[in-house]
């Protein structure tokens, strides 16, 4: 019977142990949870990889192109004749010439382009949210939470049918009206979708906007 007794110092070693973390649970329990002002985190920005990489393979392939040429000049070769083709042609056509303002213009669209990847953010099927600390982003994807605005809709009495759609200022609503009155029935949409609009947590609230109609049988 003596060898399974629990030995005394291992007892008060685990007794010990456990009034520690009772202490420690207490104390955390004890501390009221920190308060302060929400920090609204801003819109992630996109990394753009596929137009970055085309980029600089385009820059790259063209650069290397004229490198390599320019070296054989140096080195007492001939220039090449797409060099010589194009200069040719950049020397004849006139300014007018419907080639050069094709070319032109495409060139500007795709500047334009890239000038505009490089000033918006992108990611527009991400909303933020938001979080408790400035240095925390959240975010959560826009067909989820269309998901839960619909569903949030279908709980209405006497709604068949429901679609929500974000843009990024507007949530709008649209559901088709079985039975009551489509007054009362959008009124209740309304303030449904509100109610999960707040549970969202959105960083940028959007204006609602609910569009029922009746469905006939």
């Amino acid at each position: 019977m003596e060898r399974y007794r629990r030995p005394p110092a291992e007892k008060d070693q685990l007794t010990a142990a456990d009034e520690v973390t009772s202490r420690t649970v207490g104390l955390l329990t004890e501390q009221p949870p920190t308060a302060g002002p929400q920090s609204i985190s801003r819109r992630l920005w996109s990394e753009r990889r596929i137009p970055a990489a085309l980029t600089a393979l385009s820059v790259a392939a063209a650069a290397g192109t004229l490198l390599v040429d320019v070296i054989r000049v140096r080195a007492g070769q001939p220039a090449a004749a797409w060099r010589r083709h194009l200069a040719d042609e950049l020397a004849s056509r006139p300014l007018d010439d419907t080639l050069i303002q094709a070319g032109g213009a495409v060139l500007a669209v795709l500047g334009l382009w890239l000038i505009v990847l490089a000033l918006t953010p992108g990611l527009r099927h991400r909303l933020p949210l938001k979080t408790p600390a400035a240095q925390m982003h959240a975010v959560l994807d826009r067909k989820a939470a269309e998901l839960r605005m619909r569903d949030a809709a279908m709980r209405v009495p006497g709604v068949s049918a429901a679609r929500v759609r974000f843009s990024r200022k507007r949530a709008t609503a649209r559901a088709d009206v079985r039975f009551r009155t489509p007054a009362d029935v959008q009124a209740d949409v309304r303030t449904a979708l509100l109610q999960e609009l707040d549970q969202l947590a959105l960083a940028h609230q959007p204006s609602l906007r609910v569009r029922v109609r009746p469905r006939r049988p």
